[in-house]
């Protein structure tokens, strides 16, 4: 060990990191020198883009458990890395981000590439970054932020000078004044709330004849206690779009899930329950929880920052999901009066007929709601899902049937364009032997995702499975958008914003030595995710969808109705294909309907 980004990546490797994601600059060349020197302990994944390595280090996290590094050059590379940054705070990711600076001697001389990185990074990392001015520091840099980014759930940095890079090694300071000695280990502890509570809790669920819970993100892993608490309250189960894989989708009262990209079935019943428990969800719209005084309320989360902060909650619980489930449980009475539940399971068993209807409805060419219904019968056990913001995250939403042992993931509370194929990719690199799937939009993989093919290309022989897919829905639409245009501003879609150039996804995938299925046809949306999903390398589907398919709420508001009228009246483009679209969408609910 030789240098001070020897003993770093030394030190990153006893903290257990095996992995570390990003591109590399003239600035952070010292610790590149140090990868490579020590290649075989810690693997540098090379990105196409720094942007890209902080999304696939935040999908890491999300995926793993640990803590994801990402790693960038000064000045440019370091601001590159902020928007997947942002993803992981916002979706309390623990991230460490090492970013290098210009020479200490050039410090305060407006050198090239010298930009301010602890102002830069002092909000999304603002429970820890800082600057290393000595050798001796690196020890305590990395201690505190990797333990930090563990315990608080969030985004730390470490910026590194090129000139401390290339100090000689100091494992362990002189002990004298004003030096500190920090060590290696964190362990999540057993948070569990207190038990006057547990009982105040139980008291007033029990109280309940309309019980409904919304389980998010930090539910995942409590999946069996949830279950559990939900058959003893004769509850139905919402769920946000980070908890996704918290329950299958299977289960007869699990209303998927909720708000703009929700169901029906959870419309109603945060409309007419009586009591509401949230586990581990910061879901913000409160249009879409029930109306205030209307349910008596109990929320179980880690973080007492998010307690009490969507819904007036009755008795706040701040603990771990599981751990505070399984303490819960035994204090529930069993419901002996299940007819709500039984209203629940009837709402969502017509639901799915429903969406079934909308899925088969023919569009110009491609209906994107039957793509995501036919790949619900063939998802291969155990795979990963990852979707895009967009449109895509719609129907990856409500016609996606999870099943157990999978997972999935997208942008939660950013909801950025583009982490869905870096996150296919992190997935892929962490647990090689199992199936990923990315969900993404056209807008995505001209932004992003064409590099990240490029990225595909680079490490998939690397796998033991290459079972890759990539879903691309090609409307040349900015389509999310363009539908909030119309439906939030009353506009008409605006087309030199929306409308974006083609490209042939399938022909790039191909070009790139992976294999590409061009679909056109409704008819063959079957057999192309059976031969994507047993090809022997990655595959991109350039699925040709109707942007007119209208991504309809469970409940449309007289302002959404008039906000869509309006847009029409000013002379759409799309007029023709979005009338036609929204009256097969509500003829085929109608129809759904009148068939039971």
């Amino acid at each position: 060990m030789t240098t001070a980004s020897d003993y770093l990546v030394q030190r990153l490797y006893d903290w257990g990191v095996r992995k570390i994601y990003g591109y590399p600059g003239d600035g952070i060349n010292g610790v590149m020198g140090a990868l490579n020197r020590e290649k075989e302990k810690v693997s540098f994944i090379q990105t196409r883009h720094e942007e890209e390595a902080a999304f696939m280090a935040c999908a890491h996290a999300k995926f793993t458990g640990e803590v994801g590094v990402c790693i960038a050059t000064s000045g440019p590379g370091a601001i590159h890395l902020l928007n997947g940054l942002y993803d992981a705070k916002l979706d309390h990711q623990p991230v460490v981000a090492i970013v290098g600076q210009q020479s200490t001697t050039a410090l305060g001389a407006d050198y090239q590439q010298e930009v301010d990185l602890i102002s830069l990074f002092k909000d999304v990392a603002h429970h820890y970054v800082h600057m290393a001015s000595s050798a001796e520091q690196v020890r305590q840099l990395i201690d505190r932020a990797i333990r930090i980014a563990l315990a608080e759930r969030t985004v730390t940095c470490v910026i590194l000078p090129t000139d401390v890079q290339e100090m000689d090694a100091v494992p362990s300071p002189v002990r004298k004044h004003g030096s500190t000695f920090t060590g290696l280990g964190f362990t999540r502890p057993e948070i569990m709330p207190a038990r006057d509570d547990l009982k105040r809790a139980a008291d007033i669920l029990n109280a309940g004849k309309k019980v409904a819970m919304l389980v998010g993100a930090g539910a995942l892993g409590a999946g069996e206690e949830v279950a559990i608490a939900a058959e003893k309250l004769g509850a139905g189960v919402a769920k946000a779009l980070l908890g996704k894989a918290v329950l299958p989708d299977t289960l007869p009262y699990v209303t998927g899930s909720i708000g703009l990209l929700g169901t029906k079935p959870s419309w109603e019943m945060m409309k007419e329950c009586d009591t509401l428990l949230m586990i581990g969800s910061g879901f913000p719209y409160a249009e879409f929880l029930p109306k205030e005084g209307q349910a008596r309320a109990v929320q179980i989360d880690i973080s007492p920052r998010m307690l009490g902060l969507r819904y007036p909650m009755e008795v706040n619980l701040q603990g771990d999901a599981r751990l505070t489930l399984r303490a819960l449980i035994p204090l529930l009475e069993q419901k002996q009066d299940r007819g709500w539940r039984e209203g629940i399971e009837k709402g969502v068993a017509e639901w799915w007929e429903v969406l079934e209807a909308r899925a088969k409805v023919e569009a110009n060419p491609i209906n994107p709601q039957r793509l995501f219904w036919e790949l619900s019968a063939q998802l291969p056990d155990n795979c990963i899902l990852t979707c895009d913001s967009g449109s895509a995250a719609n129907w990856y939403a409500r016609d996606l049937k999870v099943r157990a042992g999978m997972m999935a993931s997208l942008s939660g509370g950013l909801a950025t364009m583009c982490p869905g194929v870096p996150y296919a990719v992190a997935a892929k690199m962490n647990y090689p032997d199992r199936p990923v799937i990315a969900m993404v939009g056209d807008g995505a993989m001209q932004m992003q995702g064409i590099n990240g093919l490029v990225n595909i290309a680079k490490y998939w022989k690397e796998w033991s499975n290459p079972q890759l897919v990539v879903l691309v829905l090609n409307n040349g639409d900015l389509n999310q958008v363009t539908w909030e245009q119309r439906v939030m501003n009353g506009d008409a879609k605006f087309s030199a914003s929306q409308d974006i150039p083609e490209f042939p996804y399938a022909g790039y995938a191909g070009m790139l030595g992976l294999d590409g299925i061009q679909l056109d046809d409704p008819e063959q949306i079957r057999s192309a995710w059976r031969t994507a999903l047993s090809a022997n390398r990655p595959v991109v589907i350039d699925a040709r969808c109707d942007p007119d398919v209208p991504p309809l709420p469970p409940h449309i508001t007289f302002d959404q109705a008039k906000g869509l009228l309006s847009s029409l009246f000013k002379g759409d483009p799309n007029l023709g294909g979005i009338v036609t679209q929204s009256a097969k969408q509500m003829m085929s609910t109608l129809l759904a309907r009148s068939e039971k």
